[in-house]
């Protein structure tokens, strides 16, 4: 039996939970994280362009939720590699239905699950366990000058994190409020 992957849709049109099928036997297991051809019709005709590893010492802490503006808006796929994270997106479409809606999945190394997470998402985590190892897949390389981001404790996008927040980067606690002018990111 060849590893293989199921694509389940969330309640965000475009966000994708991947359900990982291991081969496993005495020895451990085996377990594909991509494949170009099945993933096709989510990444836009669009290949991997870079990947990331993060690791997060500490349960509680919160890394995100960022995204990049267009033209450099990429599609993530990310996989938690050790231990167990709280992976969330928002959807910053404009125009979208579930606009500014957020979803969260737990994805560990133990539950085999990852998120795809479409251009127009913003993108964060909680881990849930010390020394918690993410792996991202990115369909575009990081641009610094398209970087952006919201405030994981913004009020409007009520985010019910499973944890008290521990820590986070000043950069992330910087990020305004989403105020009413907010306009999302064009389609």
């Amino acid at each position: 039996m060849s590893p293989r992957f199921d694509i389940l849709a969330t309640p965000l049109p475009g966000l994708q939970r991947i359900q990982r099928r291991p081969v496993s036997d005495e020895r451990g297991f085996f377990e594909r994280l991509y494949c170009t051809q099945e993933m096709a019709a989510f990444l836009s005709g669009r290949g991997i362009a870079q990947i990331n590893r993060s690791l997060t010492r500490h349960a509680g802490a919160v890394r995100g939720m960022h995204y990049q503006r267009p033209p450099h808006a990429e599609t993530k796929i990310v996989s938690c590699l050790r231990g167990a994270a709280f992976d969330v997106a928002v959807d910053l479409r404009r125009g979208s239905s579930t606009f500014l809606h957020w979803h969260g999945e737990i994805i560990s190394a133990d539950n085999h699950a990852s998120l795809l997470i479409p251009e127009g998402f913003a993108h964060g985590f909680q881990a849930l366990t010390d020394d918690c190892e993410m792996l991202y897949l990115h369909t575009t390389a990081y641009e610094p000058a398209a970087e952006s981001g919201l405030n994981p404790q913004d009020p409007t996008l009520a985010i019910r994190w499973p944890l008290p927040i521990g820590e986070m980067s000043p950069r992330d606690a910087a990020h305004a409020a989403i105020t009413d002018g907010f306009e999302g990111l064009a389609p």
